[in-house]
């Protein structure tokens, strides 16, 4: 959420950067509702310090015995007046509240111009992705037709027990996700010194919004109606909102987390996009990795994120560019961006596999997460980041096109050939 002080006392400066992502951005009605409020208050200080006047003739004119009709009925309007203003007041900050948490991030200063994905930076770029490791002769099959011909992947059962676009994993299917998802949370432990979390599944409302998800995108979430409760899109929610509320101390800084959960998205507005396949599902696995840190270790331990995500496609030896996002395309919460994109041969397009975020103080003020640079310092709002590292399922659909032999075949990639049993070298189809 933006800082209605910054919004006061720079308007122009706030107005240009969020036009940078979207020209018809305006926090006019912000700063109307501001005013009206601010005046308020003003008159409602004035109030108070006249009924404490009248108060204090009260007093003389009893202690003189004398009749203070006039002064009752002067207080009782003041007090019902001053009523008004808080109920007023009340209904302001309410709708304020909302207009706050509906406007985005300001992009970072190093965030590039740019409208739309095309405006977007290639940083660098790894691997060979024009020439598959095997295969030279043939073309590459999609994963998904790989997935069905070794019975790793069930999409059509997936459909007929739940609704279109969920999965089912199979035999070495589900083990390959499985070694992933083990592989991912070691090399992150053991390597990047992050802690693993392993969080509930579903949060509460205030959750939600603390992370960005509430109100703007609510219809592309999956709630349970009587208890108000949501299932995660993303580990970012409940991670990042445990320290919600709470002041960290200086010392503790940064945390940094990773966690493995399924998430569950609805996806209300991809109807017809790359639907096909494990690429936009309304289930899928993923490990995150979350950090909370101080203003001045963010720059830091945000190039260290993306490394260590980066790390877990270049130990798979996927082909894989980063690239920067503009302004334009950035995602709401979100001050700066730098997605991973794996190379996917047989579609011969880049396909997002991770996006790492650094959300300056944007979390933090709709979560409450302070800390203090000294015992006795006032608290201050911390900074967030996360990304994935990796999503499970587009490392699945990568290594099915990726790692395909001339003979159909599909390689495990070698660092992960010790979580298959006997150190198993090539997917199999499953046999009773």
């Amino acid at each position: 959420m933006l800082d209605i002080k910054q919004l006061r006392e720079a308007p122009d400066t706030v107005t240009s950067l969020l036009q940078r992502r979207l020209p018809e951005l305006s926090i006019d009605a912000i700063l109307a509702l501001d005013e009206r409020r601010l005046s308020l208050l003003s008159e409602e200080e004035l109030l108070r310090s006249k009924r404490n006047a009248l108060n204090k003739q009260l007093a003389e004119r009893k202690k003189a015995g004398e009749s203070a009709d006039d002064i009752i009925e002067a207080t009782r309007c003041l007090s019902e007046r001053v009523k008004q203003i808080e109920t007023e007041k009340n209904a302001l900050d309410t709708e304020q509240q909302a207009l706050l948490l509906s406007m985005p991030n300001l992009p970072h200063p190093q965030t590039p111009e740019g409208r739309s994905a095309d405006d977007n930076v290639t940083l660098r770029t790894w691997g060979d992705a024009l020439k598959n490791r095997f295969q030279q002769s043939q073309s590459v099959l999609p994963h998904w037709d790989v997935a069905t011909q070794f019975g790793l992947i069930d999409f059509e059962r997936g459909v007929k027990i739940a609704k279109s676009r969920f999965s089912v994993f199979r035999a070495d299917g589900a083990r390959l996700a499985r070694a992933l998802i083990q592989f991912m949370l070691n090399t992150h432990t053991q390597e990047g010194g992050y802690e693993e979390i392993s969080p509930p599944y579903l949060v509460n409302r205030a959750s939600m919004t603390a992370t960005g998800q509430l109100p703007k995108f609510e219809e592309d979430l999956f709630r349970l109606d009587g208890d108000d409760l949501f299932l995660i899109p993303t580990a970012e929610v409940p991670v990042t909102n445990l320290y919600a509320g709470e002041i960290l101390e200086a010392h503790q800084l940064p945390l940094r987390f990773a966690a493995y959960t399924p998430c569950f998205r609805r996806e209300a507005g991809s109807a017809g996009q790359d639907t096909r396949g494990l690429i936009r599902q309304h289930q899928f696995d993923k490990v995150e990795l979350v950090k909370l840190v101080t203003p001045e270790q963010a720059d830091e331990e945000y190039a260290q994120l993306i490394a260590d995500a980066e790390r877990i496609l270049e130990l798979l030896e996927l082909p894989y560019r980063a690239v920067q996002l503009c302004a334009g395309d950035l995602g709401f919460g979100a001050a700066r961006c730098v997605d991973l994109e794996v190379w996917m041969p047989a579609q011969g397009v880049y396909r997002e596999i991770s996006s790492c975020s650094h959300f300056s103080d944007f979390q933090a003020r709709r979560a409450n997460l302070k800390y203090r640079r000294q015992l006795d310092a006032k608290a201050t709002l911390l900074h967030t980041i996360n990304g994935s590292g990796l999503a499970v399922g587009r490392t699945v659909a990568a290594i099915l096109e990726n790692y395909q032999k001339p003979d159909g075949t599909v390689e495990i990639p070698a660092v992960l050939r010790p979580y298959f049993p006997g150190g198993q070298s090539v997917l199999k189809a499953f046999s009773a």
